[in-house]
């Protein structure tokens, strides 16, 4: 008798695993009779979860040109001068980095990469508003004074 709830318990463990699988893809193309063709969205439902509500899946695109590889940015200098902010891209819109005056920046290229490899990032980043020349490297300016490590500073505690 204790075999069956012990079995069934197996059984429903094994499908509840199964049912949080990735579902298997597939690359195949296939011609559409005319030069359209139906959007990736149509053609992948989204799956339901255990409790029946649909999870939403990312919205695809097609794969970027071969030609939108992302340019190599410079972030080398031998002075202050030569160190700006620009906006280098990122898998979620705009990053601002400091680089080299003279470097190229491609942001639609960094997020077209992002979209043909199925990669996203994080949104967010911290705001710069100047940059300097360390070490022979473009790096963000310090704003304001730096915090204090002086133990004497620091405030007795609470008791």
């Amino acid at each position: 008798m204790r075999l069956r709830p012990a079995l069934f318990a197996l059984l429903a463990g094994i499908a509840l695993i199964a049912g949080c699988a990735a579902p298997a893809t597939t690359a195949t193309t296939q011609a559409a009779p005319s030069d359209t063709r139906a959007p990736a969205a149509a053609a992948n439902p989204a799956p339901a979860s255990a409790t029946g509500t649909l999870i939403a899946q990312p919205v695809t695109t097609a794969p970027a040109p071969a030609g939108a590889t992302p340019v190599k940015v410079d972030t080398s200098c031998t002075s202050d001068a030569q160190c700006v902010v620009k906006n280098v891209g990122s898998c979620c819109g705009e990053l601002p980095a400091c680089v080299n005056a003279d470097s190229p920046t491609d942001p639609a290229a960094v997020q077209a990469q992002c979209r043909a490899s199925g990669r996203v990032g994080i949104c967010g980043f911290r705001p710069i508003s100047a940059c300097q020349c360390q070490a022979g490297t473009c790096v963000p300016a310090e704003d304001g004074p730096a915090p204090s490590h002086d133990p004497a500073a620091a405030p007795a505690p609470v008791r």
